[in-house]
């Protein structure tokens, strides 16, 4: 089982830590360290950077924004950490946070540092190591799900936890929020989709299902499998863009990323998380378990669907750009002009089968 762990590089160079600097701040904050550590990089992620830093055989997780972006952006890493101290009681899968710093003396940009849950990630193919049949499969599937449920059952009224978010009123904010944001990223060669907008705005539902809190990325890539019972899930990463907000959005969200085995070939290329091999749940499967097991409504789930591969087709329109101007020269952004307009026919197609 080793084989599927997830495991880690040399840090590239334009990613490296002052390793002196990261000693001399952990020794004076966190317990029991000794002797010199070992930095490496975890190769996942397209936007935070995560480091396991190893003191003999302790081994801890430092996350921190890319080079050259601010820490009270987007990337707010000790806003991140503040939402796993406030809901680590409630929800003991948060990984523990072991110290924050904000003294851009250390390392130029705050950051945090976490415990290290040491297990398995799946990422784009499922590691044969797993040994997982169909039925196995399914069965992950549904932990999966029941994590998510647990997290939306968690009592959001604490302060710590109050202070997430707004929660009423924020599918409206949503809608607005991320249309604005579709809005400036155009470019020459984009379709605007206003159409697909309008829909948006006439078809979200009058207020919440629920508010509580949400993850906003969960997907099977920011879930730690037991490495001695691959079935159980031991950690959920990546609580950047957590908040309060209604659990069938959280859905939505993470059903953009659910490429199904008999998806077509263009969306097959989004694919980044096992979700087509046998025994694994359908989109639709995973809404009407999400419904048994959390008690809300799932029947008119359409617009949650549509709105999470909208919000996901302005991210790649963002980013391609900044390839268009210039701000980015990676080549594996080429193509995100055609892929952003293929999730605007993907919207349309899923529009018209709900008009039906």
């Amino acid at each position: 089982m080793n084989a599927a762990l997830d495991d880690t590089r040399e840090m590239r160079e334009e990613d490296r830590l002052d390793v002196a600097a990261v000693d001399a701040f952990l020794k004076q904050h966190v317990a029991d360290l000794h002797g010199e550590p070992v930095i490496r990089q975890f190769p996942g992620g397209a936007s935070n950077l995560t480091y396991l830093i190893r003191y003999g055989e302790r081994e801890l997780v430092l996350r921190r924004p890319p080079a050259g972006v601010k820490a009270k952006s987007a990337h707010d890493m000790l806003r991140e950490a503040q939402v796993m101290a406030a809901l680590k009681t409630a929800y003991p899968h948060v990984p523990r946070i072991l110290a924050r710093c904000d003294d851009p003396a250390v390392l130029g940009t705050d950051f945090y540092v976490m415990e290290r849950l040491r297990g398995i990630i799946l990422r784009r193919e499922l590691p044969p190591a797993l040994g997982l049949d169909e039925a196995g499969m399914r069965q992950l599937c549904h932990g999966f799900i029941d994590r998510l449920v647990e997290l939306h059952r968690v009592d959001a009224t604490p302060p710590a936890l109050a202070a997430l978010g707004r929660g009423e009123g924020y599918i409206a904010r949503q809608v607005g929020g991320w249309s604005e944001r579709w809005r400036k990223a155009l470019t020459d060669d984009s379709d605007p989709c206003e159409d697909v907008l309008a829909w948006l705005a006439q078809e979200q539902p009058v207020g919440e299902t629920a508010i509580c809190v949400i993850h906003n990325d969960y997907r099977f890539d920011n879930v730690v499998l037991d490495p001695a019972n691959p079935l159980d899930i031991i950690g959920v990463l990546d609580w950047e863009m957590a908040t309060l907000g209604d659990p069938l959005m959280d859905l939505g969200g993470s059903l953009a990323y659910w490429v199904q085995a008999d998806d077509d070939a263009v969306f097959q290329s989004f694919r980044r998380q096992p979700t087509h091999v046998p025994g694994m749940l359908t989109r639709r499967e995973v809404v009407d378990y999400y419904g048994e097991r959390s008690g809300w409504r799932v029947d008119r789930f359409d617009f949650y669907e549509i709105f999470g591969l909208f919000r996901l087709m302005v991210i790649i329109q963002q980013i391609h750009r900044r390839f268009v101007l210039g701000q980015t020269s990676n080549p594996q952004f080429a193509g995100f002009g055609q892929a952003a307009a293929y999730m605007g026919q993907r919207c349309r197609r899923l529009i018209a089968r709900s008009e039906r």
